[in-house]
């Protein structure tokens, strides 16, 4: 294990971290007062932080592979939250097809 960096980039790098576990905490409160497996907007968005923060700390640590593993993720993440934006969703079911809202 290296903590060889400096401490504002290793505070920044667990920033990133902190940031995509939250992700799944919101996604299990959020599901649990669904009572169905459930993801909320707020899920995306910390993907989207948390991924663009460890992509940074990677792209300092000239670290390839970590590179590579969150590059791609940004962009899925981001057309997720545009998707949920056109239809004005909070949030989504995570498995099978859309929920059917009634029409107000």
């Amino acid at each position: 294990m290296d903590w060889s960096d400096s401490t504002p980039w290793l505070l920044f790098g667990l920033t990133g971290q902190a940031a995509f576990f939250s992700r799944f905490l919101v996604q299990w409160v959020a599901s649990e007062r669904a009572g169905r497996s459930y993801i909320p907007k707020a899920f995306w968005y910390l993907s989207i932080v948390g991924t663009l923060i460890l992509l940074v700390y990677a792209i300092h640590r000239k670290e390839p592979v970590f590179l590579m593993g969150y590059l791609p993720n940004a962009f899925v993440y981001a057309r997720n939250l545009m998707l949920l934006n056109k239809h004005g969703d909070e949030g989504s079911p995570s498995g099978g097809p859309p929920v059917e809202r009634p029409a107000d």
